[in-house]
């Protein structure tokens, strides 16, 4: 499989295949009182504001070896943020080099890519419960390439840019490009698991699984944070402050809270 993705094929045309990654990260935190819910949605603002995500995204287009054509931004009241960019294919001779292969991609440092139209979008939703005190944040990421490159190339970096607990992605290859000979080509690249493309220090601190739908050229994986230390979920607090029965209680909160996001199901409490 991998002779054939390796040797140059000859296109009728421009490779007009479209590779679309969603990448969903989520931060769980305890916050006790409303004034603190309210300085935690106020920080997470400040901390992942418009103008931040779009260095991030600006970075992305970086890594992908694009043009940025036009930028569209908001900041929201009461709050989150949005980002759109919309980027074209780098005309600069000297980016040569062009990898798909499965493993993780570079960080900004590195211009690797080639592509000849596209879009980035960043969306944020923080939020918090008034009644258990757990306060979440989500940003939704889609990076969509027409050509050569593959988004998967700024996996590595995304996943780097937020400090996450639970990280959701989804990879698609839709449409074909057509040889001169008139074959479809309904993928230009070997992929076997979007885990391929994530660096081994994020796979040591994530249990890991993935659902792919190989025939579809659909691949999903999905993240959870191993370890667990209750201050590091505790905003304006610290477990020293608590009983040892308010930390375990909050820390119940709090997993119940990640397991429902990472499996995509409400766990009934105990007693229900």
């Amino acid at each position: 499989m991998a002779n054939i993705f390796n040797k140059k094929i000859q296109l009728h045309g421009f490779n007009n295949l479209t590779k679309t990654l969603s990448f969903n990260i989520y931060d769980i935190c305890y916050a006790q009182t409303s004034r603190q819910r309210q300085e935690y949605i106020e920080y997470i603002d400040e901390e992942y504001n418009a103008e931040r995500l779009t260095n991030i995204l600006t970075e992305v287009t970086k890594i992908i070896g694009a043009n940025i054509l036009n930028i569209a931004r908001q900041d929201y009241d009461p709050q989150g943020a949005s980002v759109a960019i919309l980027i074209a294919e780098d005309k600069d001779d000297n980016i040569k080099i062009l990898s798909n292969a499965e493993a993780p991609g570079p960080l900004p440092e590195s211009l690797i890519g080639h592509l000849d139209k596209s879009h980035l979008t960043i969306h944020t939703y923080p939020e918090s419960h008034p009644d258990n005190g757990i306060s979440t944040f989500r940003a939704d990421i889609d990076v969509s390439t027409c050509g050569r490159i593959s988004p998967l190339r700024a996996l590595n970096y995304l996943i780097h840019s937020f400090e996450s607990d639970i990280v959701t992605m989804d990879y698609r290859v839709r449409g074909f490009t057509r040889s001169i000979d008139g074959g479809k080509h309904f993928i230009d690249h070997e992929i076997n698991s979007i885990q391929n493309f994530i660096a081994e220090d994020t796979k040591d601190r994530y249990h890991m699984i993935d659902v792919n739908i190989y025939q579809e050229n659909i691949f999903h994986t999905k993240m959870m944070l191993k370890n667990f230390d209750l201050d590091d979920y505790l905003f304006g607090g610290s477990s020293s402050d608590l009983s040892l029965g308010q930390q375990q209680e909050i820390t119940d909160r709090v997993r119940k809270e990640t397991l429902e996001i990472f499996y995509g199901r409400n766990i009934p409490d105990v007693d229900d």
